[in-house]
C-alpha cells in the first residue's frame, strides 16, 4: 500500500470562523487568485474541487460537472495559521498556545548570544518582506559581512547572507547556533537560512533554503515509521518535523521540480507514505501578492494531475490537502486563516464522495494510520473508509 500526500502550500479555501481574530475575514486564497487571473482547472475540478464549500465554480476557472474523487476542507482548530503549526496538527499535535512571535524584532537577550556565535554583528531584526529586506539591507551585509536577520508574522527567525561573503556551511552553522538559543520563553518554530545571490537586485538562492525546525511530539510520521512503513518527505516535509519519522528524504528546488520527484517515486513504489509539499504557491506567489504568478502555479499542477493519478498503484491513494491560506490579493504579505483543501482518490473509486467538513487538521494523519496498518491514538479521525 503507497499512499500519497500532496500539500499545496497555502491554497486555501475560505476564510475559518474564527478569522476575526486574525485580521481575515473574507479571505479566499482560490477564489481570489482565479478572478485575479483566471486559469482553467478542469482536473482538480473533475476531482472534487468543484464541489468543495464556499469555492465559485466558472466555466473560465473551475468548470462545474461530473465529479470522480472525494472532496471536503479542513478545519484547523490549533491557534495559528503558519506553516509548522498546520504541517503538525496534520500529523496529529494540536497546539494549544501558537508559537511565540516577535513583532517588535528579537530581545537582547538573544541577539547578544547570537552575535557571540556568529563572531559579528547583525542588521535589521524586525519584521520584514524577505525580497525587500535584502534590497534595503544587501549593501550594507556586503560592506560589513553582518547576517540580516528578520521574522514575520509567523514564528520565524530568518538569516539572510550572500552567498559570496557568508559560505552555506556557515549560514547553516549560524542557523543551527540560533536554533539552540531559541528555546523555552523564546522558542520559534522554525529558524530559516535565507541564502542570496548576485548584485542589485539581488536573487534569493531559494534552492539554498534550509529550515530548522523546533522537535515536534510523537507524530503520525514515527508511528508509521514504527510500523515499519517507509516514509517518505519531499520538499521542506522533513524540516518541518525537524527530520524525525522519515525513512527517506528528497530536496526540490521548485513545484515543478517537487511534482517530478513526487511521480518518481511514486513510480518506484513501495509500502508506506510519501508527503509532498509544493511551496511556490507560497513563497513566490503568496507572500509577494502576485496573483497571476499564483493562478499561472494551479495551473501547472492541474495539468500534472492526470499523470499523478495514473501513477498511483492499484491499491493505493492520493490525498490533494492545504495547510493556511495566502491571499495574493490581500493586504500585507502575511499568511490568511483559512480552511484547508481537501480532495482525495484511489483506483476503482467512481462518482463523487462527500467527505464533509473535517473537525481537525489531524484527520489526514488518522486516515494514513488506518491506511498504512499504523497505531494512532492521538487525536484525529479517519475518512479510510469513504475512499474505499
Amino acid at each position: 500500500m503507497l499512499l500519497t500526500i500532496i500539500v499545496l502550500d497555502s491554497v486555501g479555501v475560505g476564510a475559518l470562523p474564527d478569522a476575526a481574530s486574525f485580521g481575515d475575514v473574507g479571505a479566499h486564497t482560490l477564489n481570489h487568485t482565479l478572478e485575479a487571473a483566471p486559469v482553467t482547472l478542469p482536473h482538480l475540478a473533475r476531482l472534487g474541487l468543484s464541489r468543495v464549500p464556499t469555492v465559485r465554480t466558472s466555466p473560465n476557472t473551475i468548470p462545474a460537472g461530473e465529479v470522480e474523487g472525494a472532496f471536503g476542507r479542513l478545519r484547523e482548530v490549533s491557534p495559528g495559521k503558519d506553516t509548522s503549526t498546520g504541517h503538525w496538527e496534520f500529523m496529529g499535535v494540536q497546539l494549544e498556545h501558537a508559537f511565540q512571535v516577535f513583532p517588535d524584532g528579537f530581545p537582547p537577550a538573544v541577539m547578544d548570544r547570537f552575535d557571540a556565535a556568529t563572531g559579528r554583528g547583525h542588521l535589521c531584526n524586525k519584521p520584514y518582506s524577505g525580497t525587500d529586506v535584502i534590497r534595503d539591507y544587501g549593501a550594507e551585509h556586503l560592506r560589513t559581512g553582518f547576517p540580516i536577520v528578520y521574522t514575520s508574522a509567523d514564528s520565524v527567525f530568518q538569516i539572510a547572507a550572500h552567498e559570496d561573503v557568508v559560505p552555506l556551511e556557515t549560514l547553516y552553522a549560524w542557523c543551527q547556533a540560533a536554533r539552540a538559543i531559541l528555546q523555552g520563553e523564546y522558542a520559534v518554530a522554525r529558524v530559516i537560512a535565507r541564502p542570496f545571490r548576485g548584485e542589485t537586485p539581488f536573487e534569493r538562492a531559494n534552492e539554498h533554503r534550509r529550515d530548522f525546525s523546533l522537535v515536534p511530539p510523537p507524530t503520525v510520521l514515527d508511528a508509521l515509521k514504527a510500523a515499519g512503513c517507509e516514509v517518505v518527505g519531499i520538499g521542506k516535509i522533513p524540516d518541518i518535523y525537524a527530520h524525525r519519522g522519515f525513512t527517506e528524504e528528497i530536496h526540490t528546488d521548485s513545484n515543478a521540480d517537487g511534482i517530478a520527484k513526487t511521480l518518481a517515486r511514486m513510480r518506484q513504489g513501495g509500502n508506506g507514505l510519501i508527503f509532498t509539499n509544493l511551496v511556490d504557491f507560497d513563497a513566490k506567489f503568496g507572500h509577494r501578492r502576485d496573483p497571476q504568478g499564483y493562478s499561472a502555479a494551479l495551473g501547472q499542477f492541474d495539468a500534472a494531475l492526470p499523470e499523478l493519478l495514473a501513477a498511483v498503484p492499484r491499491d493505493g491513494a492520493l490525498l490533494v490537502i492545504s495547510d493556511h491560506g495566502n491571499d495574493p490579493t490581500w493586504h500585507g504579505t502575511d499568511h490568511t486563516r483559512e480552511y484547508g483543501l481537501l480532495l482525495g482518490w484511489r483506483p476503482g473509486l467512481t462518482g463523487a464522495v462527500d467527505l464533509g467538513e473535517r473537525a481537525t487538521f489531524a484527520d489526514v494523519g488518522a486516515t494514513a494510520a488506518e491506511a498504512l496498518g499504523a497505531e494512532w491514538d492521538g487525536p484525529g479521525e479517519s475518512f479510510w473508509s469513504a475512499l474505499r
